[in-house]
């Protein structure tokens, strides 16, 4: 067999148990939150059925679709009419002979195909929450993988803003619990989207405009403009348009401005009102003591196509050049795209392998994180391996991390491989020991040691 060099597809990762433990550990902090917040868990499959995902992320979503092919293609005569399949795949059609299933883009969609599946049997309001990989096919960056994890809690079968403003506690809660100073919670609303191309006689190029504003971060104001020009629109209707979204202030000057410009439009007046009633929940909570920042930010659009309310996108502390941590908004009838009408949701997303870039970078991940054994029992010879190994299974069942070294080997192997791994403490039995009935119990970060009983062993405070 010819020999393959080893590598990764590109925007994809190994983990190391190092890195393992400090995603779980982002992880187990966002589980604790949602389950605070009555949210139960839900998994679904990581590949669907084509036309569940196809169109429900607008065109440059559809683009990013990892396609499947279709098995059975070593059958011969499957061969010519699977080539004549793949042409038409490159045209960009879609071809069920080759391709009908695709890995999942989030898990927003996938959740309201297991609703749809599933609302007889549902008790509503259902709250869930996911921890699952989804799978782009983007330009791998700083930043933005292929494969990468979300965490997303979802609410469907209320209209109200409760939920809203419970989301928007989750993510504060979450950002404050993991120490992430100065995170910034953006918030909009697609109504007052909607207000602003009305008000401004722009409502024909809607969806372009949205997606050129949602750039805003990348390309900046200049950016917004050249792009904005080539779609045609009118001098004086372009200078109307940026005149709100270069608009600065406190969120309160910006309500204020809203509620008189968009005087004509009653969408997007119930959209400030929306968001009114949200910031004024807000600020009567504990969660208005948080570091992190609410605010409303007119140039959010969201560029998912199934957003119908209130939109978030959580930004990363400004010294980390990351972007967006996490996002998302109600979308009042996303499950009618599956035959079940009528439905309100909201819902959120983390991005956590941003979430862990910002942490690593900001080193606020904390020392014990790194931690997995707690006790390696040195080898020294048969006899004294087997009295260890009774020992290791006892402490094991006080829930104590412990392990012995295999190989019978010099003390300075064993200690370097205590010191690899990390381990604080490890225990010596030799001949001595063996006839004694103790262990020498040494503490490898003090670099103290002590000689104790084995019983005694049995009863010491590992976790100090």
């Amino acid at each position: 067999m010819a020999k393959v060099k080893a590598g990764l597809p590109q925007g994809t990762r190994d983990f190391g148990a190092e890195t393992v433990r400090k995603r779980n550990y982002i992880f187990n902090t966002i589980r604790t939150v949602f389950e605070l917040y009555g949210f139960q868990p839900l998994e679904t499959p990581a590949m669907e059925n084509l036309d569940t995902l196809m169109g429900k992320y607008g065109e440059e979503g559809d683009k990013l679709l990892f396609k499947i092919l279709n098995n059975g293609l070593e059958r011969p005569e499957k061969h010519l009419k699977a080539k004549e399949d793949f042409d038409k795949v490159l045209e960009g059609k879609n071809v069920e002979g080759i391709t009908e299933r695709a890995l999942r883009y989030d898990l927003t969609i996938p959740f309201a195909r297991y609703v749809a599946m599933n609302h007889g049997q549902l008790t509503f309001p259902f709250k869930r929450y996911q921890v699952q990989p989804v799978w782009r096919a983007d330009r791998p960056q700083k930043g933005r993988y292929r494969e990468f994890y979300q965490c997303d809690a979802d609410m469907v079968g209320s209209t109200s803003l409760l939920s809203e403003v419970e989301f928007a506690c989750i993510y504060l809660e979450v950002f404050a619990k993991l120490q992430i100073a100065d995170c910034r919670l953006q918030i909009n609303h697609r109504k007052i989207l909607r207000g602003i191309m009305e008000v401004c006689g722009v409502e024909i190029k809607e969806r372009e405009i949205l997606v050129i504003i949602d750039k805003t971060d990348k390309i900046g104001v200049e950016g917004v403009k050249e792009e904005l020009l080539k779609e045609d629109i009118a001098i004086e209707k372009l200078e109307k348009l940026l005149a709100v979204y270069t608009l600065d202030g406190s969120n309160t000057e910006k309500l204020t401005f809203l509620k008189d410009f968009l005087q004509s439009s009653e969408t997007g007046l119930k959209g400030v009102l929306e968001i009114e009633q949200v910031l004024n929940y807000l600020s009567q909570s504990a969660i208005a003591d948080c570091r992190s920042q609410i605010g409303l930010d007119l140039t959010l659009a969201r560029g998912l196509e199934y957003y119908t309310g209130i939109i978030f996108e959580a930004k990363a502390p400004p010294q980390v050049k990351m972007g967006s941590i996490g996002g998302g908004g109600r979308y009042d009838d996303l499950t009618g795209l599956f035959g079940v009408p009528n439905l309100p949701g909201v819902g959120i997303s983390f991005g956590v392998d941003r979430i862990y870039d910002v942490m690593e970078e900001l080193k606020l991940f904390p020392e014990d994180v790194h931690l997995g054994t707690q006790v390696l029992f040195f080898n020294l010879g048969e006899a004294e391996s087997k009295a260890a190994f009774g020992l290791i299974q006892q402490l094991r069942n006080k829930d104590i991390r412990c392990e012995i070294y295999p190989d019978q080997s010099k003390f300075d192997k064993q200690f370097k491989y205590a010191d690899k791994k990390n381990i604080p403490y490890a225990v010596i039995i030799g001949t001595k020991e063996l006839e004694e009935g103790t262990c020498t119990l040494k503490d490898l970060k003090k670099g103290e040691q002590q000689t104790i009983s084995q019983q005694e062993l049995l009863s010491f405070n590992f976790t100090t």
